[in-house]
């Protein structure tokens, strides 16, 4: 399978997600951007260690390096491999000791992960032909239209999504929320929820 190496480009937050954030990853040796919606607990961690800032006790992400440096593993690479129903699969390469191993992960979890562990991302070429563009000014200008576009990606690269897919997402964030007693948000996703089914 065709690997394409990515760096991080940047975060922002997704209006359209309901205050989940896109996360834009750049082409090393290109010109493709590719933006996957994320949460703001994950986004959150991923800005924290490339600003370096380090919190007073140790993230879920710290401590999975902790336990990776630990055991002796190294980290390899982080591999985005797949896009099935508007999700995207990632794996996490490890090696230990002689061995490798392949460990499925959510790319959010991976990518925090390899900004811990300096590890490289790749994408599968598959993935990027479905759901990268290539932004319209410059090669290599770090434009505005890269974040808007990955901002309003779902009505750009997958249009086809029923409000049920809508509503079974949003119910997964509901959960979510609740879990972290979030309430004020965890109410804005029951109102979207009932709005949704209301329209249908």
């Amino acid at each position: 399978m065709d690997k394409v190496q990515v760096d991080i480009l940047g975060l922002s937050s997704s209006p359209s997600a309901g205050g989940a954030y896109a996360l834009l990853l750049k082409e090393s040796y290109g010109t493709r951007r590719l933006p996957i919606i994320i949460g703001s607990f994950e986004a959150q961690s991923i800005a924290l260690e490339i600003e370096g800032i380090k919190p007073p006790r140790p993230l879920t992400h710290d401590l999975m390096k902790n336990l990776v440096d630990d055991l002796g593993a190294t980290v390899l690479e982080i591999f985005i491999d797949e896009l099935r129903d508007n999700t995207f699969y990632a794996k996490i390469i490890l090696e230990v000791s002689t061995l490798t191993n392949t460990i499925d992960a959510r790319p959010s979890d991976a990518i925090a992960l390899a900004v811990r562990t300096g590890s490289q991302i790749f994408v599968s070429e598959e993935v990027m032909r479905a759901a990268s563009f290539v932004p319209s000014g410059d090669e290599g200008e770090e434009s505005e239209e890269s974040i808007d576009l990955a901002n309003n990606f779902e009505s750009k690269q997958y249009p086809k999504q029923s409000s049920e897919t809508k509503v079974a997402s949003l119910q997964d964030q509901l959960r979510e929320a609740l879990e972290k007693e979030d309430y004020e948000r965890a109410a804005k996703l029951r109102d979207e929820i009932n709005r949704l089914k209301g329209n249908n």
